[in-house]
């Protein structure tokens, strides 16, 4: 494993990255409404990423189609825009979108809910978001990095959620997936040491069911084999020795 360990002129790259990929994520969020497709906020990003002199990091990737990845309800991630695909009252959707910025990549992801959701999924959501914000806490100088994958583990088992294996955060910097990978379950206190200079996607996706998913035949799209609801947040992450320092906000 390599981590890469990036100077803090990087970071700063990698910070103006992250704050393109927020201003992405802002103009679109008025539009995750009922009656939207999610083809229709596709093209909205895809506008936004161009007008910002950016690159989409996902377009192209692997031969991935698009610039966001849209998953509905059960679909845990890399969900594909689909102008079929029309929200409606009750789901959610989750958005994830990386840009490119003067060779620097930034990777975040949001979930959404659609009008009216019931409490358990309402509640999951909450509780995603809030492993995320408990995860990122623990991006502190000498740590261990299964202290990022416990504390995302415990608080979401602890309600009763589904920890996706299948899928982890990363490492990320001049490429999109960098070492080391950051998974959302393990033991704390293990692992690789964390150090200043590190920059870590990390992205808890967590079913309101149990935790096992498979892959659709387009090859992409993973959904939750027990067809639970899934919500998925992330935000890209330096390690500075003054603590950690969200990219993406």
């Amino acid at each position: 494993m390599a981590i890469m360990i990036k100077s803090p002129q990087e970071i700063e790259k990698m910070r103006i990255s992250g704050k393109v990929l927020r201003k992405v994520h802002d103009a679109i969020a008025p539009h995750v409404v009922a009656g939207a497709s999610t083809m229709d906020i596709e093209e909205i990003a895809a506008a936004k990423i161009a007008e910002f002199g950016a690159k989409a990091a996902f377009k192209g990737y692997h031969g991935y189609p698009s610039a966001l990845c849209t998953s509905i309800n059960e679909e845990v991630v890399h969900g594909m825009p689909n102008q079929k695909r029309v929200l409606k009252d009750g789901d959610i959707l989750s958005i994830d979108c990386g840009v490119i910025v003067d060779g620097f990549y930034s990777d975040a992801a949001v979930t959404y809910s659609i009008g009216e959701t019931k409490p358990r999924i309402q509640r999951l959501l909450e509780i995603t978001k809030a492993s995320l914000e408990a995860a990122i806490q623990q991006c502190q100088v000498g740590g261990r990095l299964g202290d990022i994958s416990a504390a995302v583990q415990e608080m979401c088992e602890a309600e009763g959620f589904g920890v996706v294996r299948d899928f982890v955060g990363h490492g990320i910097g001049r490429s999109m997936h960098e070492d080391p990978q950051v998974p959302n379950f393990g033991p704390k206190g293990k692992g690789p040491r964390l150090k200043a200079g590190m920059v870590l996607a990390i992205e808890p996706m967590i079913n309101a069911g149990g935790p096992e998913v498979r892959v659709l035949a387009d090859g992409w799209t993973a959904v939750t084999v027990d067809g639970s609801y899934s919500a998925h947040f992330e935000h890209t992450v330096a390690l500075t020795k003054d603590g950690p320092q969200i990219l993406t906000l």
